[in-house]
């Protein structure tokens, strides 16, 4: 198997009206994300063409519908939800996502709350597999 590189978006900020409490659901909040992902970029290094590897840019428009989409209730769904998203493109190995929750409705001073999922294609072929 070739060494695998990686493209890394981070700090990804989209309001979404996720979380378990009404309120949250109503009034929204901003999340920021993470997201890394592992695959081979050497034929577009060779290539020099943006073909050849994921559009980043069309990747976080993808990523901001999710996140500005239908409301879960977890970050954990959510977090899942973006990196089946990651998946679609085959060449991607894994994906590690985190959804930041600097806003959770927690009655304490906190700077953030977070929830990283790690997700490989050998994963995602079993789950489209098993369904």
């Amino acid at each position: 198997m070739d060494t695998l590189d990686e493209i890394a978006l981070t700090g990804l900020t989209v309001f979404g009206r996720h979380g378990v409490y009404d309120h949250e659901r109503e009034n929204g909040q901003e999340f920021t994300i993470d997201l890394r992902l592992s695959m081979s970029l050497e034929q577009a290094a060779w290539s020099d063409d943006v073909a050849d590897t994921v559009h980043y840019g069309e990747l976080a428009e993808k990523v901001a519908a999710v996140v500005a989409g239908e409301p879960v209730d977890l970050i954990e769904t959510l977090a899942s939800r973006i990196a089946d998203v990651a998946l679609e493109d085959q060449r991607v190995q894994f994906t590690t996502v985190t959804v930041h929750k600097p806003h959770a409705p927690i009655p304490l001073t906190f700077a953030d709350v977070a929830v990283t999922v790690r997700r490989s294609r050998r994963a995602a072929e079993l789950e489209d597999i098993t369904a």
